[in-house]
C-alpha cells in the first residue's frame, strides 16, 4: 500500500506559478512523497491515509527554495562556527538548498584532482544525509585553471550537477570561463557566476562584461554579494541575456528593487529567483527567503502570491528541479503558514504585501512532516495539526 498523506481544511493554495499563483481547493493528497491530487475534499479520495493534517484554514505553498547557499559538511558551517543552521532554515519555510560552492571548507583543495574529489564527496554526503530532512543540492566545484573537458564529464558521470560561483577561483577572464561553462553545460552541469565586488579572499570584481562573456545559466547575486554593480550594469545584464536573475538577502536591497523593476519592465519577472548567499560574513539567515519575499512584495509593489513564486516556482523552472511547484506528479514539499498574530492586513497575502513575515506552522518534505511551529518566525494566527500519524518534533 502506498504511503498516503492527506492535508485538509486548507484556507489558500499557492501554486508557485506566476501565470496562476492561486489554485482552487481545500485539500492536497500525496502518495509515496508525490502530489497525487489538488482540489476540494468532497471531490477527492481521502480514505486510507497513513498521515492526515488538519490545516485549520492556513495557507499551503510549495516549499521555499534557497537558490544560493554555501554548505560545508552536515549541519555545520565553520564560517560562522554554527551548528544546525540548516535546521533553522527549515524553520523559515525552506525545504531545498542549492549550493553555489563549498568554498568555506577549511583547506579547500584547488588542485584539479582535489577539487573534483571534494565536489563528488559533497554531492554524495548531502545525498546520503539530509539534515532535518532538508534537500541540499551540493557538490558545486569552483573552476580553476588547468581544467579540461574530461574533468567536467567525469564529475557529471559521478552525479555533479552544479558549478560553484565562477570567479571565486583562479579563472578570472571571460574567455576561459566561457569555455569551461560550455563544457559544463554539455554534460548537464548548471553554472552560476559571482556578480559584483569581491566577497572572500581570492575573489575579485566581476562586472557585466565578464558576466555576459561567460554566459552562465544564473547571474548569481545580481544585487551584489555583498557589493553591487553600478545601476547601468545591472540594467544591462537584465536586458542583454536570458539568464536567471538571482536576488539575495546578503546583497544590496536597492539594487534588488532595481532588478525587480527592470525585469517587470521587460515583462520577464519569471527570471527572478531568490537566495540568501549564507552562511557568510552577514551570518546565517534562517528567515532570509521569507524576508526577501516580504521586501520585494511591499517595496516592489508585487502581489504577495506572485512574490512567493520568486522563492519556489521560478527557481524550480530556472534550476530544472522537480520540486517547487504545486502540481500533480511533483514532490510533496510544502510550507504551511498563516498571517502572523497581530500583524496588520486582512489576510496573509495583504499582510506580507505590507512587509510582514508570515508565521510558519509546518514544513513537509516528500510527504513527511519535518517541522512544526517555527521557532524563528512570528507566531501564526492558526496552526496546522497532525491528526493521524507522527507529528514532527
Amino acid at each position: 500500500m502506498a504511503d498516503k498523506l492527506v492535508i485538509r481544511n486548507i484556507g489558500l493554495i499557492l501554486s508557485g506559478k506566476m501565470e496562476e499563483p492561486i489554485l482552487d481547493g481545500d485539500c492536497v493528497i500525496a502518495e509515496d512523497g508525490i502530489i497525487k491530487a489538488i482540489g476540494y475534499e468532497k471531490d477527492l479520495n481521502c480514505e486510507d491515509a497513513q498521515t492526515e493534517i488538519d490545516a485549520h484554514g492556513v495557507t499551503i505553498a510549495p516549499g521555499l527554495i534557497d537558490s544560493h547557499v554555501h554548505p560545508v559538511v552536515g549541519d555545520y558551517t565553520p564560517r560562522q562556527q554554527q551548528l544546525h543552521w540548516i535546521d533553522s532554515t527549515l524553520h523559515g519555510g525552506v525545504t531545498t538548498l542549492i549550493s553555489a560552492g563549498e568554498v568555506h571548507m577549511p583547506g579547500r583543495p584547488k588542485d584539479i584532482v582535489g577539487l573534483k574529489a571534494m565536489a563528488i564527496a559533497a554531492q554524495r554526503w548531502y545525498e546520503n544525509f539530509r539534515p532535518s530532512g532538508m534537500k541540499v543540492m551540493a557538490g558545486a566545484p569552483v573552476i580553476e585553471h588547468g581544467m579540461v573537458e574530461e574533468d567536467f564529464k567525469e564529475m557529471a558521470d559521478a552525479g555533479v550537477t552544479l558549478l560553484g560561483e565562477v570567479g571565486l577561483g583562479t579563472v578570472k577572464d571571460g574567455k576561459t570561463a566561457r569555455q569551461m561553462v560550455d563544457w559544463a553545460r554539455k554534460y548537464g552541469i548548471q553554472s552560476t557566476i559571482h556578480t559584483g565586488g569581491p566577497s572572500i579572499p581570492g575573489s575579485g570584481l566581476i562586472d557585466a562584461d565578464m558576466v555576459l562573456e561567460t554566459g552562465t545559466d544564473v547571474i548569481g547575486h545580481i544585487n551584489g554579494g555583498h557589493s553591487a554593480l553600478p545601476d547601468d550594469q545591472i540594467i544591462c545584464l537584465c536586458e542583454s541575456c536570458q539568464a536567471g536573475l538571482e536576488i539575495v538577502h546578503n546583497g544590496n536591497e536597492r539594487a534588488a528593487l532595481l532588478t525587480l523593476n527592470t525585469a517587470r519592465e521587460l515583462k520577464q519577472m519569471d527570471r527572478l529567483i531568490l537566495g540568501t548567499d549564507g552562511p557568510a560574513g552577514s551570518g546565517v539567515q534562517p528567515l532570509g527567503i521569507l524576508r526577501m519575499v516580504a521586501m520585494l512584495s511591499s517595496l516592489g509593489d508585487v502581489p504577495a502570491e506572485v512574490a512567493f513564486c520568486f522563492a519556489n516556482g521560478n527557481t524550480a523552472r530556472q534550476r530544472e528541479l522537480d520540486q517547487g511547484l504545486m502540481e500533480v506528479g511533483r514532490p510533496a514539499d510544502f510550507v504551511l503558514m498563516d498571517q502572523a498574530q497581530h500583524a496588520p492586513g486582512k489576510n496573509i497575502l495583504e499582510s506580507v504585501q505590507l512587509g510582514n513575515l508570515p508565521g510558519v506552522g509546518m514544513t513537509v518534505i516528500e510527504g513527511v512532516p519535518r517541522s512544526g511551529r517555527s521557532r524563528n518566525t512570528p507566531p501564526a494566527q492558526h496552526l496546522p495539526e497532525v491528526t493521524k500519524g507522527t507529528a514532527p518534533v
